[in-house]
């Protein structure tokens, strides 16, 4: 739990950082899409019971790559290849890093 706090943070310090739109997708059991207080927060999704994160992020590049530019971080490689056939750009989990520090760094 304190490791996907410590993710949502980083991840919302980018988003204000670099005006980009961050959804973060989790396997696991929790709520549909977080309530946020503010219209531009981190969205965050949770896997239900019996689905996965990778099914719930390839509907969304499937579903938003055409219409916006969606970038997953992953380390898998049919992740990958999916998303990409959706229109979807991949970075891996060291690439998301390097581009956190980054951003913090011209913050």
């Amino acid at each position: 739990m304190l490791a996907r706090d410590a993710l949502v943070k980083q991840l919302r310090d980018y988003q204000d950082w670099s005006g980009d739109n961050v959804v973060v997708v989790f396997d696991g059991q929790g709520a549909r899409p977080s309530s946020t207080a503010y219209p531009r927060d981190v969205q965050i999704f949770y896997a239900r019971r019996g689905q996965s994160a990778d099914a719930i992020i390839e509907r969304l590049a499937c579903k938003y790559a055409k219409r916006f530019p969606i970038t997953v971080a992953t380390s898998d490689l049919l992740e990958m290849e999916t998303v990409n056939a959706c229109g979807a750009t991949c970075i891996s989990p060291e690439g998301l890093r390097d581009l956190l520090k980054a951003a913090r760094k011209s913050a």
